[in-house]
């Protein structure tokens, strides 16, 4: 599985993570727009239908995005040398966290979506105590698996230990990735066919 993410076209990444979801965007919109436009007003059983399709489609998406960051990691790291080999046990670690956060996460929308209606009771705040700590913590995670990922391309790539200086570039390329991926995807190629 690596492999494959090591190997594939900066437009295959692309096309999977951005160009499915503006697909339905554009389908669920263009729908919305149709009905409205023929006085029908909107559907709230279609709105329902693709929110209840939503979690499924962000699942894929993050499958692959995090997937991505896995296979780079885990696949370039056989192309530094063993006195420049980063921690990777932090790295695995630390990027499940957000995995399980983002999953647990779709399972409470979906179960808040499908009880709402049932009872007449005020959302619990102590929920809302529990997921702002997580949610920052698993964007603190993200935010050390862009850095770990950028700093191995270059580790890779450089041969040498690198500095956040070295690899800035990469970092925020990641951060930024439907725009990032035509760029760092292409030298990852290149580094995986050396």
């Amino acid at each position: 599985m690596i492999e494959i993410f090591l190997k594939a076209k900066h437009w295959q990444l692309f096309l999977l993570t951005f160009g499915i979801p503006m697909v339905c965007q554009i389908i669920f919109i263009g729908s919305t727009v149709v009905n409205l436009s023929a006085g029908n007003g909107a559907d709230p059983e279609m709105m329902l239908n693709f929110f209840k399709f939503f979690p499924f489609l962000m699942s894929v998406i993050m499958a692959i995005f995090f997937g991505w960051f896995w296979a780079v990691a885990l696949g370039l790291d056989r192309k530094i040398p063993e006195h420049l080999k980063l921690k990777l046990g932090r790295f695995k670690l630390l990027i499940m966290i957000p995995i399980i956060y983002i999953t647990f996460f779709f399972f409470f929308i979906g179960w808040a979506m499908n009880s709402m209606g049932t009872y007449a009771s005020e959302p619990n705040p102590a929920i809302f105590g529990m997921i702002i700590p997580l949610h920052l913590f698993s964007m603190f995670c993200i935010f050390y698996s862009l850095y770990f990922v950028a700093k191995t391309i270059k580790t890779a790539e450089l041969q040498r230990e690198v500095v956040f200086g070295d690899f800035a570039g990469e970092f925020f390329m990641i951060w930024f990735y439907p725009i990032g991926i035509w760029i760092v995807q292409p030298k990852i190629n290149r580094m995986v066919e050396e």
